[in-house]
């Protein structure tokens, strides 16, 4: 490990608002903040938004920023990237932030019921070519686990360079008879007013710098509603 990237470590895991446990404290087993994120964390009452696999957190930094009266989470495994995320948050002392450095997959040990009222997925790895589509976090399999703890009906948001990924979850979507709030292959080409969707991540930038089109897609997740997988109910 590089003496900066050893360093930023070192801060990250000093840094107040950021939440790092032990895999041994998680696996198979509820984490204290479970149900008390509001209690213990934010001390309000506001709606909680999650970022999965939030990266270097800028998408996390800029709602915060934009909404103070939500609190946001931004979640991912590599507390290396999150460091910039965390710090920037720190330096303009933002109450409604934190970071939790874990992997998806455990994501049910830290929420319970109707904890959550938002998840964005901004840019995460897309799993190209099929082989792996368990792995994509707009998979039935992960999307099972956030009903556990999202509010029924509550929003997810997908916003990806890869058009892959998009039609995946659209399908997956579709099949299910979710419903889709919006979807676009070109969010930048069209007349999308909402500053929510303003916000560009350092993987963002880059893509467009590349001359690559932006895919988003919003839709809603019911509580009661197994998601079942389009392409194995189609063999």
């Amino acid at each position: 490990m590089g003496k900066n990237k050893l360093a930023r470590w070192t801060e990250f895991g000093s840094f107040d608002n950021v939440i790092q446990p032990k895999i041994g404290d998680i696996s198979g087993k509820d984490h204290e903040l479970k149900g008390n994120w509001n209690k213990k964390i934010f001390k309000n009452e506001n709606p909680v938004i999650l970022e999965l696999g939030c990266g270097k957190g800028e998408y996390s930094v800029g709602l915060a920023i934009m909404y103070p009266d939500k609190n946001f989470i931004g979640i991912d495994i590599k507390g290396a990237r999150m460091w910039r995320g965390a710090k920037t948050s720190n330096e303009l002392k933002l109450p409604n932030i934190a970071f939790l450095r874990t992997r998806i997959e455990f994501i049910n040990s830290f929420f319970s019921n109707d904890e959550v009222d938002e998840i964005w997925i901004t840019f995460p790895d897309p799993h190209p070519g099929g082989k792996n589509p368990n792995k994509r976090l707009t998979s039935p399999k992960f999307l099972n686990l956030y009903r556990l703890f999202l509010k029924n009906n509550g929003i997810v948001h997908l916003k990806t360079d890869n058009i892959e990924l998009h039609t995946y979850t659209k399908k997956v979507v579709g099949f299910n008879e979710l419903e889709i709030i919006s979807d676009t292959n070109d969010l930048y080409g069209e007349d999308f007013s909402d500053n929510i969707l303003s916000i560009k991540t350092h993987y963002e930038k880059l893509f467009l710098k590349q001359g690559l089109k932006i895919n988003y897609l919003s839709f809603r997740l019911e509580r009661e509603k197994l998601v079942e997988d389009a392409v194995q109910k189609a063999r």
